[in-house]
């Protein structure tokens, strides 16, 4: 058994090379310079590993998009634990925001380009789903009497088009913070009725 562990560990050291160089290369030059050619020349493997691990580009994407929901989860988690419950949506909108700012090719392969990601279905991968329910966690404290869900989709949209907005210039650059603070006030001061 330790030969078949031995190279167990082995491939799973491969393929976490091949996401951190796609994610290293997307961070300095933009998703489009990621390709298999620039990938084997970058961790010196052939091109047939990285397909071994990969069957596409679009699928190493989807991986390192994986591991992005795995890291704004764990960011959201800690952004809504040391918060008050009162708190909580201010402190995990603003965590998002801030993430997505310090991580915006990562964000580019999670919300950006097209993946086969399921989201809001029965196939939604746990990390996807483990950030949608620390943003509803934070919510439900103060929905009131609206849909907690619903109300979640509208923080997570409006977040998501402030980061897209702001990232493309469309925005007045010195005003995200009133921007936040004007989402959560609308999700948490006047929660209509759904």
């Amino acid at each position: 058994m330790a030969i078949a562990d031995r190279r167990q560990r082995e491939r799973t050291a491969q393929r976490d090379l091949i996401t951190r160089s796609a994610r290293a290369i997307a961070e300095s030059e933009g998703w489009d310079a990621v390709t298999t050619r620039r990938l084997s020349a970058e961790i010196e493997y052939s091109q047939p590993v990285i397909y071994r691990h990969f069957a596409s580009i679009d699928h190493l994407v989807e991986a390192v998009a994986l591991e992005g929901f795995e890291e704004l989860a764990a960011a959201l988690g800690r952004a809504r634990a040391a918060a008050t419950p009162d708190d909580a949506v201010r402190s995990i909108a603003d965590a998002y925001v801030q993430w997505a700012a310090v991580n915006p090719s990562l964000y580019d392969a999670m919300f950006t380009r097209a993946t086969r990601v399921s989201f809001g279905a029965e196939d939604t991968p746990a990390p996807l789903a483990e950030g949608y329910a620390e943003l509803r966690s934070a919510v439900a404290v103060q929905a009131g009497r609206g849909d907690v869900d619903t109300l979640t989709e509208v923080l997570w949209a409006g977040l998501h088009g402030l980061v897209t907005l702001q990232r493309g210039q469309r925005l007045r650059p010195d005003h995200q913070p009133d921007r936040v603070a004007a989402l959560v006030g609308a999700i948490t001061d006047a929660t209509p009725v759904l």
